[in-house]
């Protein structure tokens, strides 16, 4: 048994876990994350007058639309990981080119999780909202932390495996 293939699997795992968890407190918590989204779009904590306040978004749908995105965004790479997980075990004991192939899901995965976390948090509400003004509403060094971590272990994931 390949300990290599075993920490993918737990690695993998492990960001599931993560991503389940942070779908999981959006629901059950949804008024305070609710808040989060809202400030960020709103724009209403960047610093006074800047030229980006065009972009503000102040209609209720819109942010609550945006919410259930960033909740399914979340929720699918969570499922998309575990599958992957459940994939490579199943491969566990196969030959190269098939636990190669089973790690198809944890490459989708671990790639909308980057987007979710990357591109929608670092890009959109980070340099499209002016995120990074508000001293009170900013998720960026979580997010970072988040993205940096699927994308080491999809680093680590895809590395080709030895007979």
């Amino acid at each position: 048994m390949s300990v290599s293939r075993l920490a993918k699997i737990v690695m993998v795992l492990g960001l599931s876990a993560f991503a389940f968890m942070v779908t999981f407190n959006n629901i059950t918590d949804y008024d305070s994350n609710f808040e989060f989204v809202k400030h960020v779009l709103s724009m209403d904590t960047t610093f006074p007058g800047n030229k980006g306040m065009y972009r503000a978004i102040t209609s209720p749908t819109l942010w609550t639309l945006g919410y259930w995105g960033i909740i399914l965004g979340e929720g699918l790479t969570c499922v998309l990981l575990l599958i992957g997980a459940i994939e490579m075990l199943r491969a566990l004991g196969r030959p190269p080119q098939e636990f190669d192939a089973s790690k198809r899901f944890v490459i989708a995965g671990a790639t909308l999780g980057f987007l979710v976390w990357f591109f929608g948090f670092m890009v959109v509400g980070g340099e499209w909202f002016l995120m990074w003004q508000s001293g009170t509403w900013n998720g960026q060094t979580a997010a970072f932390q988040f993205y940096m971590s699927m994308l080491a272990v999809l680093l680590f994931v895809n590395q080709p495996e030895r007979a």
